[in-house]
């Protein structure tokens, strides 16, 4: 899975979070979170051994992933945007004062959903490389970590790799399976239309039976009355 693991915050204050697999994301993003303090907007990103922790804030709400490099920039910043306008969409005011995980029970089901969407379906991505949206990520630097915690700060970052090979399992299933369902269905219009042309073939052989059966019939009438 592309994104592991996603959260919402106002501040500090954790408002909704999901992980994906298990990992101590949430504690390294907690640490961030203290240390970006502040109301400013803003898109940065820090790395930490093969994963990267994105944040986007804007009008002092948070959005936070971690993602394997490999995602690059533009999946998990477009991720973090769809998030925001759900957030808000959903909530609009109340983020202003909830409490910590007050939505959690409700949005967590919401970032495993669409974790999972920008993760494994490729219209993810080209939808917002059609729109265009995500020019301004470009412009993102990816940092080390080491850059906003401080060495003795930092945790190690623990990701379960077992459970990351059974999502990968899980998504190479799902697309077996959607791979079988189309050629399935390839076979039934394939057979649809082999039947409906054995069908026109007797069909038509009636018919030229039938007219020839008619011909022969009126042939054989006019000569008994010629007679």
């Amino acid at each position: 899975m592309a994104i592991l693991y996603a959260l919402v915050a106002r501040g500090s204050v954790v408002l909704a979070e999901f992980s994906g697999t298990p990992t101590n994301a949430s504690a390294i993003s907690r640490q961030i979170l203290e240390k970006i303090q502040g109301s400013n907007d803003m898109n940065v990103s820090y790395s930490q051994d093969r994963y990267i922790f994105h944040v986007k804030r804007t009008d002092a709400l948070t959005v936070l992933c971690m993602a394997d490099e490999n995602a690059g920039r533009r999946i998990p910043f477009s991720f973090l945007e769809d998030i925001h306008q759900r957030f808000v969409r959903t909530y609009g005011r109340a983020v202003l004062s909830a409490q910590a995980y007050a939505m959690n029970d409700e949005f967590s089901r919401v970032l495993s959903q669409q974790m999972e969407y920008y993760s494994s379906d490729p219209n993810a991505d080209r939808i917002n490389r059609l729109k265009g949206e995500m020019s301004q990520v470009r412009t993102v630097m990816i940092e080390n970590i080491d850059k906003v915690l401080d060495r003795g700060d930092r945790l190690e970052l623990l990701v379960d790799k077992t459970a990351n090979l059974q999502g990968n399992t899980f998504r190479f299933r799902k697309q077996s399976r959607r791979f079988r369902n189309t050629v399935w269905w390839r076979n039934v219009k394939l057979t649809v239309k082999c039947e409906y042309l054995t069908w026109l073939r007797w069909l038509y052989m009636i018919l030229t039976y039938g007219v020839i059966s008619i011909n022969r019939f009126t042939d054989e009438v006019r000569r008994d009355l010629s007679r």
